[in-house]
């Protein structure tokens, strides 16, 4: 198996070290990243579901940019969900504002809960870094 590289933004030190695990892992160019919320540096819940869902975005696109990817890298995207149907629309319109339409394949899951009261979404990828021309 090749070399893994632990890939952690310098902005989510404090949950790597409470949660101990790594936001993402790189094995030679494919990059997993793990599930990314709507929180702040500090480990708050945002309860404003459109403020949440914008930030589980940009927390994605930060371990994605650690990573040295983005997200038209991005092959496959798995998007767990609380109050699905209510939510889906708003999380829709935060996801067109920054993820390009069409480039993965999406599966989204409806779940009872997620790792801590508040969060409504939870967004895990996989990005496979483009080659140098």
């Amino acid at each position: 198996m090749q070399d893994r590289e632990i890939i952690l933004p310098a902005s989510m030190a404090l949950l790597a070290e409470r949660a101990g695990y790594a936001p993402a892992v790189k094995v030679g160019a494919t990059l997993y990243c793990a599930g990314q919320v709507g929180r702040t540096a500090q480990l708050e819940v945002i309860e404003d579901p459109a403020q949440q869902f914008a930030a589980a975005w940009e927390n994605l696109r930060l371990v994605l940019a650690a990573g040295g990817c983005s997200f038209e890298d991005v092959v496959e995207m798995t998007t767990y969900h609380v109050h699905m149907s209510q939510h889906m629309a708003v999380f829709r319109e935060a996801k067109n504002r920054v993820f390009p339409k069409g480039l993965c394949a999406w599966t989204c899951v409806g779940v009872t809960e997620l790792a801590h009261p508040g969060l409504l979404v939870e967004i895990k990828c996989v990005a496979v870094q483009p080659t140098a021309k």
